[in-house]
């Protein structure tokens, strides 16, 4: 009697044990086909590298409000902080599209990269000094550290800021830090003499009131643009998703500048993480149709290395 019941039991565990053996199976044969599914979704949609910066907000516009479903495309924004890994992205393929700026954008064809600019953007760039600091003139910048991102328009602009009051390059300490959001928190928390931001980190910047030394837009510089790779055009797939991705900026870009950033406030403070009170500040900013870069602008990248 007492046999028979071992028996049973084992039994009973086997079976359990083998129902559990098939569902587990079970579970990874949909969990592989899932991920199949997915992998094909992403592969097949146009994929835009974007930054937490706001000349990538008629590109959040567009997905939020639905514009690129609307209008018959998938379009997938991939959220990264560093411009260095945009470009990364773009240069290897994991996106068909990335914001970008012409000296960078340069440097990648120089390396090989096939690109074509797409449009120029709206970008600026203010040289922020740190208050604690006091320094509120370029020529005090001697011996000080200044963060920037390497082989980029902060690069760029960071140099020319020094040449402008003679002071050589190899006396200043050129700090790269590619993440947008720790610079800025490099400059509020007194860890950096000096950098270059864009907005909305600029705006975070002026509210902190730590001096403006320079602003790109009174050198008549225009160096954000948006990338993409050549090839996507040789695509009749690409090239039509293309084609809507840029109607669908085009009427976010109509959207945004006819009811104001204020408008979009809670999407800015969602995407960038800033409060509302930065959102409320930043400079009433005028968005452009798609329209390709200047050639004065493209010029001065290509000399520039």
């Amino acid at each position: 009697m007492m046999k028979s019941k071992y028996i049973l039991l084992f039994l009973l565990v086997s079976i359990l044990i083998m129902g559990c053996g098939r569902s587990y199976n079970e579970e990874q044969k949909q969990s592989a086909k899932e991920r199949l599914k997915l992998y094909k979704e992403d592969s097949l949609a146009l994929k835009v590298a974007v930054l937490p910066t706001l000349d990538c907000l008629p590109m959040l516009v567009a997905r939020e409000y639905n514009l690129f479903d609307s209008l018959g495309t998938d379009v997938r924004l991939k959220n990264y902080t560093a411009q260095m890994d945009c470009d990364t992205a773009l240069s290897r393929g994991r996106v068909e599209v990335a914001i970008t700026d012409l000296i960078r954008a340069e440097r990648l064809i120089r390396q090989g990269t096939n690109i074509t600019y797409l449009t120029a953007t709206n970008t600026y760039w203010q040289f922020f000094s740190n208050r604690i600091a006091r320094l509120k003139e370029l020529k005090q910048l001697d011996d000080k550290m200044i963060a920037m991102s390497r082989y980029s328009a902060t690069d760029y602009l960071a140099k020319r800021a020094m040449d402008s009051v003679k002071i050589k390059h190899d006396k200043v300490f050129f700090i790269q830090i590619n993440n947008v959001n720790i610079r800025l928190n490099m400059l509020i928390n007194n860890e950096m003499d000096a950098m270059l931001l864009t907005e909305p980190q600029a705006t975070v910047a002026r509210i902190a009131r730590n001096p403006i030394l320079m602003d790109s837009r009174k050198l008549n510089i225009n160096f954000g643009v948006i990338a993409f790779r050549t090839k996507a055009i040789k695509d009749s797939r690409r090239k039509r998703q293309l084609q809507i991705f840029i109607k669908a900026y085009n009427q976010a870009c109509d959207s945004i500048n006819k009811n104001g950033l204020k408008h979009y406030r809670k999407l800015v403070c969602k995407y960038y993480h800033v409060s509302e009170t930065v959102v409320d500040s930043i400079p009433m900013i005028k968005y452009k149709h798609v329209n390709y870069p200047r050639q004065i602008d493209i010029n001065i990248a290509k000399k520039w290395k």
